[in-house]
């Protein structure tokens, strides 16, 4: 039997537990993503008009900079949060490169969007996948090292496009939103950049491609050329800079997924979600919504329904009665078709798939009773 730990405290204002990443907790039980909220409402129009001047700058600074191509690269999936990148860049008059990682695995909806993308937008398109077997193993080999198997996807997102604004000596490259910002980690008053750091520590969770090379797998460099930043030195001979467009206009994903839909034909996932709610997010990979979200909810005892929940209810679009009641429906579902093809995809049985699983449950929220039964606390239950 595995012992009970402390009770777990959720927000009292969203749904997040106090375990959820980099959140806190104050005196009052209010985490402080939703204090920062509190701050970015506070923000007067005059702030986000200067805000978009200093991105005009920058603008200016890359044209100037330009060989007479491409003044930036645009890393895109092909989502909604891709759209309002590109659609922003070319309201400021800039040439821009559309750099996509392929993790293989899109909703038919996602690669249609992705698909469509230099047609609407009228821009170049460059599509990067390494090879299926690659990703296959990748997949696998993550999954068992960290229980995250499309760390693939979180780190070729963040390096394949600095390859290729070295590669074409492309001053900007223009990330969409500050991920990690979702805990409340930085102020509207920081300036968030790109830089090898955050990437290693946020979106590549610590890990790099000489961790992959494994014989488990049989993974060698030649597979994972692309996973390895360009070097200081390379770097700064171009001159390259990343951005952060959420550093300079107010972010708001349904307001984007709404837009866009207007103005684009940006398409939605035809067929509900088993463990959220939202119809426009994640069609770039058909598991990150289920069988990868449900591997959070096995470490962490909270999942996608809760972050889409948090966000909507700061956002005024969700009452917290509300998103206690999605949570109660979503966050514990194990998607079966999901999980099914996710299984036969990799070739592991659901035995196994579990026994993994197990292995990186949180002992902050998980433990068992006299039955063997995995337990937590859960957020209806709590004061």
């Amino acid at each position: 039997m595995i012992p009970r730990p402390e009770k777990m405290r959720y927000c009292r204002r969203c749904v997040y537990p106090a375990i959820s990443v980099n959140n806190i907790l104050d005196d009052e039980g209010v985490c402080s993503a939703c204090r920062m909220q509190e701050e970015f409402d506070a923000l007067t129009p005059e702030f986000w008009k200067k805000r978009e001047e200093k991105f005009q700058d920058l603008a200016r600074w890359a044209k100037a900079r330009s060989s007479g191509g491409y003044d930036c690269v645009v890393p895109v999936s092909g989502g909604k949060d891709s759209y309002f990148q590109v659609h922003t860049v070319l309201e400021h008059g800039m040439t821009p490169l559309l750099v996509t990682y392929h993790g293989n695995n899109y909703l038919p909806e996602g690669q249609r969007n992705l698909d469509m993308m230099k047609r609407v937008f009228g821009a170049d398109h460059l599509v990067f996948g390494p090879s299926v077997e690659t990703l296959k193993k990748l997949n696998r080999l993550c999954f068992r090292k960290m229980g995250d198997m499309n760390w693939h996807a979180h780190a070729g997102i963040k390096t394949y496009p600095m390859h290729v604004a070295v590669k074409f000596a492309i001053p900007l490259v223009v990330w969409g939103e500050i991920t990690w910002s979702i805990s409340g980690m930085f102020s509207p008053d920081d300036y968030v950049e790109y830089n090898k750091r955050t990437v290693f520590e946020h979106d590549m969770r610590g890990y790099v491609a000489g961790d992959m090379l494994e014989e488990e797998e049989g993974l060698v460099e030649k597979d994972l050329a692309w996973l390895r930043m360009p070097s200081d030195s390379e770097i700064a001979a171009v001159g390259t800079k990343g951005i952060y467009i959420g550093n300079f206009f107010r972010w708001d994903p349904n307001e984007h997924a709404r837009r866009m839909q207007e103005l684009y034909g940006f398409e939605f996932a035809r067929q509900p979600f088993e463990r959220t709610y939202r119809m426009m997010s994640n069609l770039d990979d058909m598991h990150e919504n289920g069988v990868h979200d449900y591997l959070k909810y096995v470490k962490f005892g909270y999942g996608r329904a809760s972050d889409h929940a948090s966000k909507d209810i700061r956002s005024g679009r969700l009452t917290r009665e509300q998103g206690v009641a999605l949570v109660r429906k979503h966050d514990h579902v194990k998607p079966r078709r999901d999980l099914e093809r996710w299984l036969d995809y990799v070739g592991m049985t659901e035995a196994e798939f579990d026994r993994v699983a197990d292995t990186f449950r949180d002992k902050r929220v998980w433990w068992k009773d006299e039955h063997g039964r995995w337990m937590k606390d859960h957020l209806w239950e709590s004061a």
